[in-house]
């Protein structure tokens, strides 16, 4: 037999071996991650103190946001430490734990798109049933179900991969531990854990890409049938935002996971691997704010709330 030895921690390479350019990555990334934090976190607390926004289709917005938050807290806080640090070593059992958590939170952002387009579909092509099917209890279990999916597929997929020995060179050429690169890595002579896991996850993908694709042909196929250009336009609107994100969403996950695969990565591949954890939650405030003139009033509403308060206080303080 050849003589192997276990590994039992990786070494993150990160975005550049230069410690200056190590820090300042570090540094814009946690700009961006702060903007993704405000901005999600800005979203969850008008849903959640406007009246106006307590529909279903806001209290999946709001869940997608508390999602978002989650997910771009894996990879981001631990890349930036490690780059003041500049030790970018993990663990074996740090490592399993960002592959979890990077897996059930993106397992669940993909759930939750998918539940919203059938709120969409309701909305639209069944509109006088739309309180009865998307009651408050029908939401809930909308949201809390794939939960429950996400965190036992995420379970699943990390015991399979962490299943296999890891020999050899424990460098993991990206910013977290992710499935290509751990499978880089493998000295496994089975494939029964690989096939297993990535059946399972294309599985979900292709099940949930189906039902949003279902749910749009029904959408648009009701939509092209109203009279009025006016009517058709309000169902547009409300529905291209949340197409759109769950297409860079779907988009950003095939391109980081379904490119061929190489023995060397650049500092594009491993900017790239961050697409769908950074780009989704940095986009998805931005689109469903401004293209929605519900939420831009919710939050003119908020401004002028804390304006009115400030006002109040400062005369009191004159008098």
């Amino acid at each position: 037999m050849p003589n192997i030895t276990a590994v039992t921690g990786f070494i993150l390479m990160g975005l550049s071996n230069i410690r200056e350019l190590q820090t300042l990555c570090g540094i814009s990334f946690l700009l961006i991650y702060v903007v993704i934090l405000m901005s999600n976190f800005l979203i969850i607390t008008l849903i959640t103190l406007d009246q106006k926004l307590q529909s279903p289709m806001y209290f999946f917005l709001k869940n997608l946001s508390l999602v978002d938050v989650f997910l771009v807290s894996v990879p981001i806080p631990n890349f930036f430490i490690s780059s003041l640090t500049h030790n970018n070593s993990i663990s074996t059992l740090g490592c399993a734990c960002q592959l979890f958590f990077m897996a059930s939170f993106g397992a669940e952002e993909l759930f939750l798109l998918t539940a919203m387009s059938y709120d969409r579909y309701v909305s639209v092509c069944i509109p006088l049933h739309y309180d009865i099917i998307m009651s408050s209890v029908n939401c809930v279990l909308l949201v809390g179900a794939p939960w429950v999916i996400a965190l036992f597929f995420a379970a699943i997929y990390t015991i399979l991969i962490f299943s296999m020995p890891f020999c050899g060179s424990n460098i993991i050429p990206e910013i977290f531990c992710d499935v290509p690169s751990l499978l880089r890595i493998s000295c496994s002579d089975s494939f029964v854990a690989i096939y297993t896991s990535l059946g399972i996850a294309l599985c979900l993908g292709v099940f949930c890409i189906f039902c949003v694709v279902i749910s749009y042909f029904y959408i648009f196929s009701t939509v092209l049938k109203i009279p009025t250009a006016k009517g058709q336009t309000k169902a547009f609107v409300t529905c291209v935002p949340h197409l759109i994100v769950f297409t860079i969403f779907i988009a950003t996950v095939c391109f980081v996971y379904l490119k061929p695969p190489s023995n060397t990565t650049s500092i594009t591949d491993r900017l790239f691997s961050l697409l769908y954890p950074v780009l989704s939650p940095a986009l998805n405030p931005v689109i469903y704010t401004l293209r929605n003139a519900e939420v831009t009033s919710a939050l003119k509403r908020l401004f002028q709330m804390f304006y009115s308060r400030d006002s109040f206080h400062l005369t009191c303080q004159i008098i």
